[in-house]
């Protein structure tokens, strides 16, 4: 069954509702963003995720210092690179992780190649736009499936298409299960129930 990865949490009751409709993952965005949080934060919202449930921290171009750091402090299980990071500085910070790659063409999609990590997370050219990207550029690639995590513009009306389109690991959601800019406890319920049951 694909997992889910609700991103983008900011509050507790938020991710009460994520854990509780059946994510497998959640992210918290240390990169400057309208979604950011700092470490005290991500720790305080991690006290009530249980260890099934795998959490993320999403950075932009960090320093090592800032992902030593989240990573013990929050703690962390997965690095989720998200910025310009070479292939060596992500085999070098020697995290569990994952690499976002922003996908206009094919050559993106084989850019994915050149990194040694656990995940990919093939995202929308601008992350958080609620906007998809052809997913027809992922057809035929060589990344493993299991190491596929599907983003960019995600919802609960497209994302079982997007499923038996891709056939991702998992699909990670921000934007979609926001209304007005917050995060809402029924879209991500329902986005939740949507790619679960997709399955069944």
């Amino acid at each position: 069954m694909t997992k889910v990865k609700i991103c983008g949490l900011m509050e507790k009751e938020h991710v009460a509702v994520a854990v509780e409709a059946g994510a497998d993952a959640i992210g918290f965005v240390f990169a400057p963003s309208k979604r950011q949080i700092t470490v005290e934060k991500a720790q305080e919202l991690a006290k009530d995720i249980p260890s099934t449930v795998l959490k993320i921290g999403v950075f932009v171009n960090p320093t090592k210092e800032e992902l030593e750091k989240a990573y013990y402090e929050v703690p962390l299980d997965l690095i989720q690179f998200h910025g310009n990071e070479s292939p060596d500085f992500v085999q070098s910070a020697n995290y569990p992780s994952i690499k976002a790659l922003s996908i206009r063409n094919e050559e993106d999609v084989e850019r994915a190649k050149q990194y040694e990590t656990d995940f990919f997370l093939f995202d929308a050219p601008q992350a958080g736009s609620g906007i998809t990207f052809d997913w027809q550029l992922m057809q035929g690639n060589e990344v493993p499936q299991e190491k596929v995590i599907l983003a960019g513009g995600l919802n609960a009306e497209n994302v079982v298409e997007a499923i038996q389109r891709v056939k991702p690991h998992m699909v990670d959601v921000s934007s979609g299960v926001e209304r007005n800019g917050v995060k809402d406890n029924e879209k991500i319920r329902t986005f939740i129930n949507a790619a679960k049951d997709e399955e069944r």
